[in-house]
């Protein structure tokens, strides 16, 4: 099969065609023909050294797909040979075919193409379990996320809004918030030019938000512990600014707030197959019926996967980038 592989630790450059075997689906595991395959931030952690696969992942980058199921494995549970799917991955989506388990595999909702199929499952899996879940957002409560024009942002802004909260987003440009102001966002501030802290106080008529998801960290940390309401949660899932900050925890303490956060690809088998279900029932009818839908930014040929990395680090696309394989 054709595969895109990571020749050594580097920039997008690094990727490189190549062909492997046929991976074979073990107990309680699928083999999806892939066409088409989500390009994230983990992917291009991995490319440059800094993030590792999971023991037993395969080495080749590429963590969300969508395609038909080509073989099932002893237990492979619901599926069939022929079933339209799209998967959560633990690695290896960059290529002809991939193995995953079975139950973090979901049907692909009516009317989605197989390119906005394979977007979906590594940004919903995350907002859903880190803005619904851990983070815990109830309709009528306000909730920032930063980050707004992104695969993640453009998702959170959308589930958070069909579920009844008050969103406010960050984004880098005037395009980018129009963008998220047309997915939901009450408010999308420009965090060149505004400060979010200010806004969001204005907004709240100077009550703060009940939720921020965080995916910058560094000096945001700090900003955002002034801008949380009394009993808020703050969720931290990557941290592009740095993973390290000084916070002052008497605003913490008189706040009475709560600071979390989260990595999904470590997460058990079982973990993941929870939040899948959790999906199915809660989000996916909702992706059928068009009141959510992926914000695709661009599709690459797979052997232009480089190219997609580039355009990924670049922070000018809006949405998700997404590898044709078929």
């Amino acid at each position: 099969m054709r595969v895109v592989e990571i020749s050594a630790p580097g920039g997008p450059e690094v990727l490189r065609p190549a062909r492997r075997p046929v991976p074979v689906p073990g107990a309680g595991e699928i083999l999806i023909r892939v066409r088409a395959a989500g390009v994230n931030r983990p992917d291009a952690l991995q490319r440059a050294g800094a993030y590792a696969p999971p023991p037993g992942a395969s080495d080749l980058p590429g963590l969300e797909a969508a395609g038909e199921v080509a073989a099932v494995g002893p237990g492979g549970g619901r599926w069939r040979v022929g079933d339209a799917v799209c998967a959560l991955l633990p690695g290896g989506g960059y290529a002809e075919y991939v193995v995953t388990p079975a139950d973090h595999a979901l049907p692909v909702p009516a009317g989605l193409s197989m390119e906005e199929a394979a977007a979906l499952c590594e940004t919903f899996f995350t907002v859903w379990h880190n803005v619904f879940e851990r983070g815990r957002l109830r309709g009528g409560e306000t909730f920032l996320v930063h980050g707004g024009s992104s695969g993640i942002g453009t998702t959170a802004i959308q589930l958070a809004a069909a579920r009844g909260a008050r969103v406010f987003a960050t984004a880098g440009s005037p395009e980018k918030c129009a963008a998220c102001a047309a997915l939901g966002a009450e408010r999308a501030i420009d965090y060149r030019r505004e400060d979010f802290v200010a806004v969001v106080a204005e907004a709240t008529g100077g009550r703060g938000v009940d939720l921020i998801l965080d995916m910058v960290g560094g000096d945001y940390l700090a900003r955002d512990v002034r801008a949380l309401a009394l009993e808020g949660r703050l969720v931290m899932i990557a941290f592009l600014g740095g993973p390290k900050a000084e916070l002052n925890f008497a605003q913490v303490m008189t706040k009475r707030l709560t600071l979390t956060g989260s990595t999904l690809r470590p997460q058990s088998v079982e973990a993941k197959a929870r939040i899948a279900a959790a999906l199915e029932a809660e989000v996916w009818p909702l992706l059928a019926s068009g009141r959510l839908a992926p914000v695709m930014d661009r599709v690459f040929p797979l052997d232009e996967a480089a190219a997609a990395h580039a355009r990924l680090e670049s922070s000018t696309h809006i949405g998700k980038i997404v590898l044709a394989v078929a």
